[in-house]
C-alpha cells in the first residue's frame, strides 16, 4: 500500500519485521539491573554546572547552554558540506585537552579518509580514537570496551542494526538505532552525538519522533556562498533555545566569531536608502544586523513579497500596518526584503528597522548611519516594549552608534544610555518621521 489510511500521506509506510524488532527504550535495563525506585524531587541533587563537558569552542558551548551533560544525546543536523563533520572533529579535539579518550565512528569515511581531515583543520589528538563502522551491535560493543567519555557518530543515517531487515536509513532503522543509542547514552552516563542528514525541505531526515527521542537538536546553517556559519538550537532540554553560534569556515577548519555585530556590519551601504541597523537578540547575545529593503514597481501587475532572513508573513503584516497607519502604502509594489550576512532572524524586535528599510526605499530618503532602531509593531500602529534593552545599547554603544530609537516604556525603565542619543517612539508613524 503506498497511502497510510489512517493520515492519508503517502508512501509512509515501511515494513518492519516484529518478531525480530527490538522493543526500543522499554528493552533498556535499568542502571546496575537494580530495581528502579521513585525519588522525591526535593531529594534529587541537581548537577553542577563543573560536570558539564566543555568543548573548548566557545560558540559550540553557548548553544549547548554550558557544554555536553553526562549521559545526554544530542542531534546535529545541516546541510550536506556545510560542516557539520568538521565542527565535530574540532570539538572532539577539544575534549581530549584535558586527557580524556571520545570515540569518532564514521559510517561514510574511512578511518584514513577522517584522520587526513582531521590533520588538514588541526584536530589531531591521541585521545580521538577512530572507528569506521555502520553495524550498530559492533559499534555498542566497542563503546563499551573502549568506554569513551564521549561518543560520536557520523551519520545516523549510515547505522543500521542485525534486528531489522529494512535497509540502513530507512524510517525503522533511523529510529530503532537512535532509541538503542539513548539507552547507551542514559545507562552509561556517556553524552553521545549524532550526525544527521537534512532533507530538501530543511528538516533533519527521518521521523520526527527523532527529535523528540535526543535531549538537544543543534541546526548548522549558513548560505551556500557565504563563508559565514549560523549555529542554533532548535530543541534543547539543558539550556536555552535562543542562544546563537557564528563561525567563519577558513583553510583550518571553523573559527569563532566572537563578535558577530562587527562581521555583519562590514559591508554595510552606507547613505543608501533601504537601508537600517536593527539589534536583534539572540538569547542573551545582541546582534546587531543590516536590514535591507527594496520598493520596485510591480513586475507582473500584482505585488509580490520576497523576504531572506525574516518571516514573510510578518513583513506582510507590517506593510499592511504602513498603508493603514503611516501613510506609505507599497502593497501594490513588488518589495524585496533581506537580512545581510545571512543571518535568520525570528524575534519581533525586528518589526521596527523592517518597517523603516520599506519606507525608506519608497521615499528614497537614507536613514542616518550612526542611528539603531529596534521595537515590536502592533496592528494599530503602536510601537512596544522589547526584552534586554540595556544589552542591545551597549552593543550599539561599542560600535559607534550615537542615536536609537526604541519604544517609549523601554525608554522610561533605562537607567544608562551607554553615551546614546536615546528616543523613545510610541507610534509607528512618530518613528518613520523622527528617521
Amino acid at each position: 500500500m503506498g497511502r497510510c489510511p489512517q493520515c492519508g500521506e503517502w508512501n509512509s509506510l515501511v515494513e518492519q519485521v516484529s518478531e525480530q524488532a527490538p522493543r526500543g527504550l522499554s528493552s533498556v535495563p535499568a542502571r546496575g539491573g537494580a530495581p528502579v525506585e521513585p525519588v522525591a524531587i526535593d531529594q534529587v541533587v541537581e548537577d553542577s554546572p563543573e560536570s558539564r563537558i566543555q568543548t573548548g569552542i566557545g560558540e559550540l558551548d553557548r548553544v549547548l547552554g554550558g557544554g555536553l551533560v553526562p549521559g545526554s544525546l544530542v542531534l546535529l543536523g545541516g546541510e550536506p558540506g556545510i560542516g557539520k563533520s568538521t565542527l565535530l572533529l574540532q570539538a572532539l579535539e577539544g575534549i581530549t585537552r584535558s586527557g580524556c579518550t571520545v570515540l569518532y565512528v564514521s559510517g561514510e569515511e574511512s578511518v584514513s579518509q577522517t584522520a587526513m581531515r582531521a590533520r588538514r583543520i588541526g584536530a589531531v589528538s591521541s585521545g580521538i580514537e577512530l572507528l569506521a563502522e555502520t553495524n550498530l551491535e559492533r559499534i555498542l560493543s566497542a563503546a563499551r570496551n573502549r568506554k569513551p567519555v564521549v561518543l560520536a557518530i557520523d551519520s545516523i543515517q549510515t547505522v543500521h542494526t542485525d534486528l531489522l531487515e529494512s535497509i540502513p536509513g530507512s524510517i525503522g532503522q533511523v529510529r530503532d538505532c537512535t532509541a538503542r543509542l539513548l539507552g547507551y547514552a542514559k545507562t552509561e552516563n556517556v553524552p553521545t552525538i549524532l550526525v544527521g542528514h537534512v532533507t530538501k525541505e530543511g528538516s533533519i531526515a527521518g521521523p520526527k519522533t527523532l527529535e523528540h527521542v535526543v535531549d538537544a537538536v543543534l541546526q548548522f546553517e549558513g548560505e551556500g556562498a557565504s563563508p559565514y556559519r549560523v549555529l542554533r538550537a532548535a530543541k534543547n532540554r539543558f539550556g536555552s533555545t535562543q542562544e546563537l553560534g557564528v563561525f567563519e569556515m577558513v583553510s583550518g577548519g571553523l573559527g569563532e566569531v566572537l563578535n558577530p555585530s562587527r562581521l555583519f556590519l562590514a559591508e554595510r551601504s552606507v547613505g543608501a536608502p533601504g537601508s537600517v541597523v536593527v539589534a536583534s537578540a539572540e538569547g542573551s547575545r545582541p546582534i546587531l544586523v543590516e536590514v535591507q529593503a527594496l520598493v520596485a514597481p510591480p513586475s507582473a501587475g500584482v505585488g509580490r513579497r520576497t523576504a531572506a532572513g525574516v518571516d514573510g508573513n510578518r513583513v506582510s503584516l507590517l506593510l499592511a500596518v504602513l498603508a493603514q497607519r503611516a501613510s506609505c502604502d507599497v502593497i501594490s509594489q513588488d518589495v524585496f526584503v533581506n537580512v545581510a550576512g545571512g543571518v535568520r532572524l525570528a524575534e519581533p524586535a525586528i518589526d521596527l528597522g523592517i518597517a523603516a528599510a520599506v519606507v525608506s526605499s519608497a521615499r528614497g530618503r537614507a536613514v542616518d548611519a550612526r542611528t539603531l532602531v529596534f521595537g515590536e509593531i502592533g496592528l494599530a500602529g503602536e510601537i512596544r516594549a522589547v526584552t534586554l534593552p540595556e544589552l542591545r545599547l551597549a552593543e550599539a554603544a561599542k560600535l559607534g552608534f550615537t542615536r536609537c530609537l526604541l519604544p517609549e516604556q523601554n525608554r522610561k525603565r533605562l537607567d544608562e544610555t551607554h553615551g546614546l542619543d536615546l528616543v523613545g517612539v510610541r507610534h509607528v508613524e512618530q518613528a518613520l518621521d523622527l528617521l
